[in-house]
């Protein structure tokens, strides 16, 4: 499953995503992984939870960003929750032309029962139709 937090700069998606992580760490039913694109919410975020600065990886392409969720992914079959903020950011794709990325999360979702939480900076009202069947 994927779910997405939208909104403009500043609108609390950050702070709504670090809730949701912290509250699925604490049902520990299954590993819990935050995805950013720096350092600046690891205190912020559970002590449970796997936090990860992708920025330290050198994903420059959205291939890149697949292979990287992929690798994480192959490596740890307990992955339950993947929470990934600046989504966007990390991708370095337009949203309108990322229709086989979320093609591509989707079916990783599905394959290894692992569910993906992201928060976009865009206003909801102007995505795509296919990223609107995602948001919470």
């Amino acid at each position: 499953m994927i779910q997405i937090i939208a909104g403009n700069k500043g609108s609390g998606k950050t702070k709504k995503l670090i809730d949701m992580t912290n509250a699925t760490a604490k049902e520990g039913t299954n590993d819990v992984i935050f995805l950013d694109d720096d350092n600046r919410y690891m205190f912020d975020i559970d002590h449970a939870v796997r936090f990860i600065n992708a920025g330290e990886y050198h994903v420059h392409t959205p291939e890149m960003f697949v292979g990287f969720l992929s690798g994480m992914l192959s490596q740890n079959f307990d992955v339950g929750y993947i929470f990934i903020d600046a989504f966007m950011k990390l991708c370095k794709t337009d949203l309108n032309e990322s229709a086989w990325l979320f093609q591509s999360m989707e079916e990783l979702s599905q394959k290894h029962n692992v569910n993906f939480v992201l928060s976009v900076s865009a206003d909801p009202a102007t995505m795509p139709d296919f990223v609107k069947q995602y948001l919470i």
